[in-house]
């Protein structure tokens, strides 16, 4: 056996290198699905008669399927196992997003949108569980932001392949958002195919890890479980009564009611503040993609050498903040461009780090649970953020009040999460901790 330093640099560079970019390429699909209506809804908007307020509140229905199925499905993953119920999430999505080409009314918007989110429930928190078998936390900052570029990269894909597939516009009878459904929900289900047969469940389950590197990885979690310490239950009341859950909970809440208005519709605002086309705006979406993934790549290795995360999610928050300030405020398109820039390159890193924190600051036996009580409180964040986005630009006519509400609130995140860090450091500090096992 090699030194310890050696065995564990092995064992982690096989992880990363069999298990996290499967991982990442379901979450790009995840992703795709659950956003690609902001590109659909050039056409289909116009299409249906669908008002800003009619789409954002049906954008916003997603969350709250997301939301209410959020906590039995971290249930269901803890106990049928995070492999099996992943499969089962992006195959009934998948499917569902395939279905939502064929909405013709706003109530069939509405339904299609809230079963799309109740399927897709538990998806992330799964992924955040399934990734604590796995890394010990100087990994597991790396391990979650090389999955989390996944909505970075997302904006990649989709601003490639919106504007073509919007131009098959008429193939065999269908509009091209229709094309635009059907082409970016089929992949998720063969997606979920693959995980069921190929992603195995722990890393005692696998040939590819010697006995040493297997043994390494079952002490770090050990260790890293004794300093959270645990109270042996995780039961739901066990879960919601700790305030950590609360604390991490309302940063997401925040967090997304600042960004979810803007994400969905941010093609549309792109070209009513910056005067841009459809092709420029795909362009300019798969580039703040690229820059985003680039952030959270550099955020997660920042942090895990640092280990600080949520200190440095109050740095990227006020740079989210000033990109939102610019495109609201709009006085040319050149601002727009470059608050749409800022916002995206640092927006999501902003996010990546927080949910990294959540197995830093729960024990593993509440992590399941856990995570799906926290992603419940995001979710709400936004359910009423794209509907609240949508209401203000019919009562006023613009995107300028929806983007300088959304600029306010990050601001108010920033101060959020610094409160919280403090809280949570408090709080482990009078944690009894528990021997390693």
């Amino acid at each position: 056996m090699g030194d310890e330093a050696g065995v564990a640099r092995t064992a982690m560079n096989k992880a990363m290198l069999r298990i996290v970019p499967f991982l990442l390429l379901a979450y790009v699909m995840a992703y795709i699905d659950r956003v690609n209506v902001s590109f659909a809804a050039l056409q289909m908007n116009a299409d249906l008669g669908f008002s800003a307020t009619v789409y954002g509140f049906g954008g916003g229905l997603f969350f709250i399927g997301y939301a209410l199925f959020e906590i039995p499905s971290g249930a269901m993953a803890s106990r049928f196992g995070p492999r099996q119920w992943l499969a089962r999430i992006m195959i009934t999505w998948g499917l569902l997003a395939v279905g939502m080409m064929f909405v013709r009314s706003a109530s069939q918007f509405y339904l299609m949108r809230f079963l799309l989110g109740a399927a897709e429930a538990g998806f992330f928190p799964g992924l955040v569980y399934y990734l604590s078998h796995w890394f010990p936390k100087a990994y597991r900052g790396r391990a979650v932001t090389r999955i989390y570029i996944a909505p970075a990269l997302a904006g990649v894909v989709m601003g490639a392949t919106a504007a073509p597939l919007l131009g098959l516009d008429g193939l065999a009878g269908w509009r091209g958002w229709q094309w635009v459904f059907l082409a970016q929900g089929l992949p998720a289900v063969l997606m979920g195919c693959a995980i069921l047969r190929f992603l195995p469940d722990r890393p005692d389950d696998v040939r590819w890890l010697e006995p040493d590197e297997k043994a390494w990885i079952s002490g770090a979690l050990a260790r890293d479980a004794a300093l959270i310490g645990d109270t042996g239950r995780h039961d739901l009341r066990t879960v919601l009564a700790n305030p950590t859950v609360w604390l991490l909970g309302c940063t997401g809440l925040l967090l997304n009611c600042a960004m979810s208005g803007f994400v969905l519709s941010a093609p549309a605002v792109l070209a009513a503040n910056g005067g841009l086309d459809t092709k420029t705006i795909g362009w300019l979406v798969s580039l703040g993609g690229f820059n985003g993934a680039v952030v959270i790549l550099l955020a997660g290795w920042y942090s895990d050498r640092h280990g600080d995360r949520l200190r440095y999610t109050a740095g990227l928050g006020s740079i989210a903040a000033l990109g939102l300030f610019l495109i609201g405020l709009a006085p040319s398109p050149g601002a727009v461009v470059a608050g749409y820039l800022l916002q995206t390159a640092v927006s999501f890193a902003a996010g990546a780090l927080v949910i990294a924190s959540w197995p830093d600051a729960l024990p593993v036996r509440q992590l399941a649970v856990g995570s799906g009580a926290i992603n419940t409180l995001w979710q709400l964040g936004s359910f009423a953020s794209p509907y609240a986005f949508g209401a203000m630009r019919d009562a006023t006519g613009s995107y300028h009040a929806g983007m300088l509400g959304s600029a306010t609130l990050a601001a108010i995140y920033v101060g959020y999460v610094l409160y919280v860090r403090a809280r949570i450091d408090g709080l482990q500090r009078r944690q009894p901790r528990a021997a390693p096992a």
